[in-house]
This record gives structure tokens, C-alpha cells and sequence, in this order.
């Protein structure tokens, strides 16, 4: 199996790593300052599940000279036009793209650019960074990664990559209902991106605050009936893990999104809390919560434009 990841960056650099770790032929596509840091230094993962450094296959998108068996798209999903331009001479009839995406907006533009049988669901549990250093640092203990085609089939290619990804310390799932975890993924991200964002505060700082966990589990509760109008009811297990993380006083859990909002980086504000408000209004519901967490990302986007003229 040849893969190429696109970025060597938090995401792609975690699970591309442990795949050549596991000595699946990987190949990053990067642009060029990446590369010579790669090709300087290698590939470098600071991790409780074991450090690992590598030399790696690098290559910058004019040098694609043959279609892979896996394309793994770890974009940001504002990215997602500019990164199907980077990977399409890469895609040839039988290769399947899995994208590492928050939302769920990106499945239907791969969809109609490379065809639905090429494109797989997925999602990634991992909280990871690129440190300023070039280093991949994992920050927790998780590092999950859930795929499977829209179909529900699990097809040899699902089997083949999950097997690849059982030779490294990933915890990897092929599933017959990718549409239902990716449903349920981003019931969980808007929910948490919502109010950490509005509140600028982690879910354990806004737990401590009198009708704090009350805000965040009415939210929750608020997306998990968007999912269900959709078809894809979240399950009871799903709605209690998620109703007992948003009480935990001590947690410091933030989303991506507060992240990068507070760093001052673009932040994917349409894909993540502007469908989901989209979804709200089309099935008639209360977007009161929805609008004013979109209307927060907004503004900032707003500030920030000003800032950068």
C-alpha cells in the first residue's frame, strides 16, 4: 500500500509517521520549507506512546508522478480547494481518499470532484501540535482514528489500511456507520467550539461558573436533535460520556477552534458552527445558542481582516 499524506503538520505528520512507523510506504506532500526541514531533519513525534524520529519521502506537488492506493487529507477545512488541486494528480481509479476533516461539509465537495466511490468517511481523535521547532508533539492520550466507506461496505481497502495502522501504536477502526460517528463528531465539536469560543474559556472554566455545565449540555442537546432531524441519532453511550465531560470541573479541554482563535489564525467558522446553524434553521429549530456562537466567530474573523490590512 503507497500512501501519501498530504502536510507533515500535527495531524498528518502524527498518523503518517506512525504509518511509516509501521512500515507502510508513506510519501508527505508538503511545500517547500517543510521539506527541507524534513529532508535536515526528518520526521520527528514527541509522544507518551513512544518518540520517533525518521527520515521520510517528501515531495512538493509538481513532483507527483503516479497515482496512490490511499491519499490521506489532513487540511484545515477552509484549505479543502487548494488541497483537492494539490492531490489530484495523485488520484487515479482506484484509490481512496480519506479525509481527516472536521465536519462533514468537505464529504459532499469530494464527493462531487473525485466521485463517492474514491472517498472514504473518517475522523481523528488526537489532540497533537507542530511546535515552532518542526517537532509533532502529542499532547494526551488520545490517538484514534475511525474510517470506512459511505457505502457501509468494509472493502479490502478498508481492511488493508486498518491492518496497516494495527502495526503502530494508533488505535484504528474500520466501521460499517462512518456517517453516524462523523454525526456524532460534530455534535461533540460544535458543542465544545461553540462555547469555548463564546465564553474564551476551557470546559472546566466554564463548568465552575453557576449554569455553566447547564449552558454547554442545552447546547449539546440542542446539536444531538439536529443530528437526529439528519437521521443519525446520536446514541445514549455518545450523549452521556459527552453530558459528564461538559460537568467536569477540572477539565482544561478546549476546541481546535478556541486555539486558534486565540493565537490569531483563521478559524473554521462556516464549516463547523455555519452548517450547523444552517442545519438548525432547515429543520425549523431554536438557533438561539447557534447564531450567537457563529455570530462570535464572525466577528472575530471580521477584526482580524481589519488587523492584517
Amino acid at each position: 500500500m503507497r500512501v501519501l499524506t498530504l502536510g507533515a503538520g500535527a495531524i498528518g505528520g502524527y498518523f503518517g509517521g506512525r504509518l511509516s512507523e509501521g512500515d507502510t510506504d508513506v510519501t508527505f506532500l508538503v511545500r517547500e520549507a517543510r521539506k527541507r526541514y524534513l529532508a535536515a531533519n526528518g520526521l520527528r513525534i514527541e509522544s507518551q506512546f513512544g518518540n520517533y524520529t525518521t527520515p521520510v519521502k517528501a515531495i512538493t506537488k509538481d513532483e507527483i508522478d503516479r497515482p496512490y492506493d490511499v491519499v490521506l487529507l489532513t487540511c484545515k477545512a477552509y484549505d479543502l480547494p487548494s488541497a483537492m488541486e494539490s492531490v489530484r494528480p495523485a488520484v487515479g481509479a482506484e484509490t481512496a481518499i480519506l479525509p481527516l476533516l472536521n465536519g462533514l461539509a468537505h464529504i459532499d465537495a469530494l464527493n462531487a470532484e473525485f466521485g463517492a466511490h474514491r472517498v472514504l468517511g473518517g475522523i481523528a481523535k488526537i489532540a497533537a501540535t507542530l511546535t515552532p521547532g518542526g517537532v509533532i508533539k502529542h499532547l494526551n492520550d488520545w490517538h484514534y482514528i475511525t474510517f470506512g466507506e459511505q457505502s457501509g461496505e468494509l472493502t479490502d481497502r478498508v481492511k488493508s489500511l486498518k491492518a496497516a495502522f494495527d502495526r503502530t501504536p494508533v488505535i484504528a477502526s474500520a466501521v460499517p456507520d462512518i456517517m453516524q460517528a462523523m454525526w456524532e463528531k460534530i455534535v461533540h465539536l460544535t458543542t465544545v467550539a461553540g462555547m469555548t469560543c463564546m465564553m474564551r474559556a476551557s470546559v472546566g472554566e466554564i463548568s465552575r461558573v453557576d449554569g455553566g455545565s447547564e449552558a454547554m449540555i442545552r447546547f449539546l442537546q440542542s446539536n444531538s436533535e439536529i443530528a437526529d432531524r439528519e437521521g443519525f441519532r446520536p446514541s445514549e453511550a455518545f450523549m452521556l460520556e459527552f453530558r459528564k465531560l461538559l460537568s467536569d470541573e477540572t477539565s482544561a479541554y478546549t476546541a481546535s477552534m478556541l486555539r486558534d482563535l486565540e493565537r490569531g489564525g483563521p478559524v473554521e467558522a462556516d464549516h463547523i458552527l455555519g452548517f450547523m446553524l444552517g442545519k438548525a434553521r432547515h429543520h425549523g429549530l431554536d438557533d438561539t445558542l447557534h447564531r450567537l456562537a457563529f455570530l462570535h466567530v464572525k466577528a472575530y474573523e471580521q477584526r482580524r481582516a481589519a488587523c492584517r490590512l
